[in-house]
């Protein structure tokens, strides 16, 4: 039996998202949190975390550092923090595996483990059963969802695909939608600023304010995922609860007729094309 059945498919196309339960194991879900641990354990503080400034020039330069540190990523496995995770002198002022907001953009192509879920028969056939013939994987986070935190995420051709690794409930911060809002056209995405310009990133058009009283909560198990279309409204509320919230996330495009936009600030490289989904 198809692990995505043609209702999974008509609630996907209908609403722009749809859970599918049990993709991965418990187990397998250990595994990459287990890993993820060793590589936070193993982490270099980046040298823009550990500036201490005292000018307006030294502060320009460190968030600067910042924003070279997040745009160069997309080839490479990089750290983010949480705001106000280190003193002064760029020491931790929580524990190492606290600290973090998210690590990113390429643990698909780099990390065994991860790439192994990302490539997977059930991603696969997923993509299959979506009709997508050229897919390519764009990018890939494991998110912490540390207690006490918020936050976003990314259009027409692209697909969030998010697995939770822990159970993700309203408490700690699952996603929410509003059911078939891909429908109307996206208004807002991030784009690379021309060269010598700063900030090197910015937001093209105007974030809408949305009804609150729209919004679906979406909790899934641990080891489910959700399919997200590119272009449907959602958000991820607050953690309040005492967990963690971890997921691995990746971005599939289908590449078939499609240019991808060169002001988008992720970017091909010469040593990280976008590796094809369907391994050979």
């Amino acid at each position: 039996m198809d692990f995505m059945t043609d209702r999974d498919v008509q609630k996907y196309v209908e609403d722009g998202y749809v859970v599918l339960e049990g993709l991965l194991s418990s187990q397998e879900c250990d595994e990459l949190r287990q890993r993820m641990a060793e590589i936070v354990d193993q982490m270099d503080v980046p040298e823009h975390c550990r500036t201490t400034f005292s000018t307006y020039h030294d502060e320009q330069l460190k968030t600067q550092g910042n924003a070279d540190y997040f745009i160069t990523s997309g080839d490479k496995i990089r750290f983010f923090f949480e705001k106000g995770v280190f003193d002064d002198k760029g020491e931790f002022i929580v524990p190492k595996q606290r600290s973090l907001n998210k690590v990113g953009h390429a643990l698909h192509a780099y990390e065994p483990l991860y790439k192994k879920v990302t490539h997977s028969p059930k991603i696969q056939g997923i993509a299959k059963k979506l009709g997508l013939a050229s897919p390519v994987i764009l990018q890939s986070m494991f998110i912490f969802k540390q207690p006490g935190n918020g936050g976003e995420e990314p259009l027409g051709r692209v697909m969030g695909v998010w697995i939770a690794l822990e159970d993700a409930t309203v408490n700690n911060g699952c996603l929410w939608f509003i059911p078939g809002s891909h429908n109307s056209g996206i208004s807002r995405r991030m784009v690379r600023t021309p060269p010598g310009t700063y900030p090197l990133t910015d937001f093209t058009g105007r974030e809408q304010t949305y009804d609150d009283e729209k919004f679906i909560s979406v909790p899934v198990k641990k080891g489910g995922v959700v399919l997200i279309h590119g272009e449907v409204v959602h958000r991820s509320a607050e953690n309040t609860s005492e967990d963690s919230r971890h997921v691995y996330t990746f971005h599939i495009m289908e590449s078939k007729d499609t240019r991808w936009s060169p002001d988008n600030w992720l970017q091909p490289t010469e040593e990280l094309p976008f590796p094809p989904l369907y391994t050979k």
